[in-house]
This record gives structure tokens, C-alpha cells and sequence, in this order.
């Protein structure tokens, strides 16, 4: 009995030696390209031009564009918020960043947003509005350089919400459908 046992052992330990042989040999699995956002009036960690801010047109927002798609994805969600403002206003208003920018049900077949152009469906910003709202921190606080980060997200299935939709509303609703995420982060500060 222990010789068969063994025999067995012996031959389980060299057929996986010979299958980690193999699988050696086998060329690399190809990896799907990442999923990227980029802005081409400013790079990631960079500045936002002061025109996308309330020094410029406030309305005004940057062009955007991405690649890496993941197979699948049928509709696509941005927001843009910032996570720096004062603990004034996160206190006051009961939040905790100020969100910028919240687009859902931007088409699948599209790989940028023009400068000044709202594709898709707008959601509701923290200034009450839909649409875009630049950068403005305010100079008497602390960080005076904010941040604001641009998250496109890809999404298995359109959001089945309506016009002015809030950004929690949204990260409920996609949750689901997620099948990945890009991030962008601009800098701005008031002179």
C-alpha cells in the first residue's frame, strides 16, 4: 500500500513539474491597455489654466479625452470635485468636497469632451447647477492650492437616472455597472 501511495506521489510531483514547465514556456498573456484620462490644457498632478477657473469663464470647461476602454462599456460618468475646501464649508454645508462637475449616459462611442461642451447627462454641482463650475478656492483658507480630481468612470450599462441627478446619486447608481475607472488631478490656486 505505501509503495502505491508513493509511486503516486511521485508521479503527481512530476506532472506538476512538467505543467510549470510549460506553462513557462508559453508567451505572456497580452494585458489590456489601462484606462486613461487626459486633459490637453494641463497634465496630471499640473495647474488648471486660471481661463477653466472664476478667474477666467467659470463656465468654461476643459477638454478632455481618454483611451484604454474596457470591452463592454456602453456609456461612460464624470465628476469632478474637490476634496480641499475648508472645513468651513465642509461644516456649513455638510459636505465633504465640492463637486465641480457631474455628467452621466456620455456615449460609449465618444474618446474626449471638446473644451466647453457638456456630452451626456448633466447632474446637479455643489453650486446648485447643472453643468460645469470652475475652480475657485477661496484665498483666505488653508490649503490655498486645491485640488480637483477628474474621475471618469466606464460603465457595463447606462444610469437609468434623471437630469440633475446629485453626485451621490450617481456613485449609488453606477456602482453596479462599474467596469473601471480613470483618474485626472489638476491644481489651482487664486493669486
Amino acid at each position: 500500500m505505501r509503495t502505491g501511495v508513493l509511486a503516486l506521489a511521485v508521479l503527481l510531483i512530476t506532472c506538476v513539474i512538467a505543467a510549470a514547465a510549460i506553462i513557462r514556456k508559453l508567451p505572456p498573456m497580452p494585458t489590456a491597455p489601462a484606462f486613461t484620462l487626459t486633459s490637453p490644457a494641463f497634465e496630471d498632478e499640473g495647474t488648471i489654466p486660471a481661463k477653466y477657473t472664476c478667474d477666467g469663464d467659470r463656465k468654461l470647461s476643459p477638454a478632455l479625452a481618454w483611451g484604454g476602454v474596457p470591452e463592454g462599456t456602453k456609456a461612460f460618468a464624470l465628476i469632478v470635485d474637490d476634496p480641499d475646501i475648508p472645513s468651513v464649508v465642509r461644516e456649513s454645508r455638510g459636505i465633504d468636497a465640492f463637486d465641480h462637475w457631474v455628467l452621466f449616459n456620455i456615449p460609449a462611442d465618444l474618446s474626449e469632451i471638446p473644451e466647453d461642451d457638456g456630452v451626456g447627462t448633466a447632474g446637479l454641482n455643489s453650486a446648485g447647477t447643472g453643468g460645469y463650475t470652475g475652480p475657485c478656492p477661496p484665498p483666505e483658507y488653508e490649503p490655498r492650492e486645491h485640488r480637483y480630481i477628474f474621475t471618469l468612470y466606464a460603465l457595463g450599462s447606462p444610469l437609468a437616472l434623471p437630469t440633475g441627478a446629485t453626485k451621490k446619486e450617481v456613485l449609488e447608481a453606477l456602482a453596479p455597472a462599474l467596469l473601471a475607472k480613470a483618474e485626472l488631478v489638476g491644481r489651482y490656486a487664486r493669486k
